[in-house]
């Protein structure tokens, strides 16, 4: 059987992230150095200290979390965890992708860090505050929630911006679009449909701008061909070729992050046990809902490392 390796995207930060690793692995705390070099600034400390509502702000926290996946995959390689060999595929939620892109060796972590800034300031500054929303459905197939998102759109934008398990479905758009879908999902027997505490309405047509921006950025990126394919958000199939990356990664700001299809896919083509690598488990959770049969492991402290190093270093 294979394996895969997913990487969390925004909601899995908290203050004191990666300082554990740091402090237990040199390997790691080059990582954290390498990051804050890139960027020009204590990112390290923002992340080990805090305060928890600047950490928070989109273009810190993106960073911070490609950069305790990165960590952590360094620390695992050190320790004879190969891709490929040890894992087949990888995958990353949203932001996650930099980070999956990162782990094959598509792009270096002093490049993804800075697109990811980058990324985090376009979409941050796509939409002005109060604009936009987000809210969960739950309970809902993704079926359903297209044609309510569809139905309380009238006019604005109002799109399924996450699949993210079955009966966990996220929709964004106008503040007013969004608040009628809540309603419309409550009418339709939703579990809850609740607004989100985000600061702008990712994946969805009024991204469009940060989405140029993008395109303009990434055309400068250099991309090389993953070292195993990459499961990407808008296709929930596997690339491998840079152009074709390049591309997806511009469109996943406006389109929808299918992860459960993503999981899915995986299943189907012969992983029984996803890693989650980073910060959180929020990755392992959905992927038992997804597909119970999937064996869900979350790797984000030194004694994950330890352990998971020796059963992965070992299935070549």
């Amino acid at each position: 059987m294979a394996n895969a390796f997913t990487f969390p995207g925004q909601g899995s930060q908290h203050v004191g992230m990666g300082k554990e690793l740091a402090d237990a692995f040199p390997t790691a705390r080059a990582v954290f150095e390498e990051t804050d070099e890139s960027l020009g600034q204590d990112l390290s400390r923002l992340m080990f200290e805090g305060p928890l509502d600047e950490l928070t702000l989109t273009q810190n926290t993106q960073p911070a979390l490609l950069a305790v996946s990165t960590a952590i995959m360094r620390v695992l390689a050190e320790r004879g965890v190969k891709l490929p060999g040890s894992v087949d595929y990888v995958a990353g939620h949203s932001l996650g992708e930099y980070s999956a892109l990162t782990a094959a060796g598509a792009i270096s972590l002093a490049d993804a860090v800075r697109l990811v800034q980058t990324r985090g300031k376009a979409m941050q500054q796509a939409v002005p505050v109060g604009e936009g929303a987000m809210a969960a459905l739950l309970g809902l197939d993704f079926d359903v929630a297209q044609e309510i998102a569809a139905e309380a759109a009238e006019g604005e934008v109002c799109q399924a911006a996450n699949d993210n398990a079955p009966g966990q479905v996220v929709v964004s758009g106008a503040v007013a679009a969004v608040e009628r879908a809540i309603k419309i999902a409550e009418g339709r027997g939703a579990k809850r449909a609740i607004k989100l505490p985000v600061s702008a309405p990712f994946h969805c047509a009024m991204m469009a701008p940060a989405a140029d921006i993008m395109a303009e950025e990434l055309a400068l990126a250099e991309i090389h061909p993953p070292q195993v394919p990459v499961i990407v958000n808008v296709l929930a199939s596997p690339l491998t070729v840079p152009a074709d990356i390049r591309t997806q990664l511009v469109a996943q700001i406006t389109g929808t992050v299918r992860w459960r299809e993503s999981i899915m896919w995986l299943a189907q083509n012969g992983v029984d046990t996803v890693y989650e690598i980073g910060a959180g488990k929020v990755l392992t959770g959905l992927a038992r809902r997804i597909d119970r049969s999937l064996n869900g492991v979350a790797i984000g402290s030194a004694e994950d490392i330890e352990k998971y190093a020796v059963i992965l270093g070992n299935t070549e």
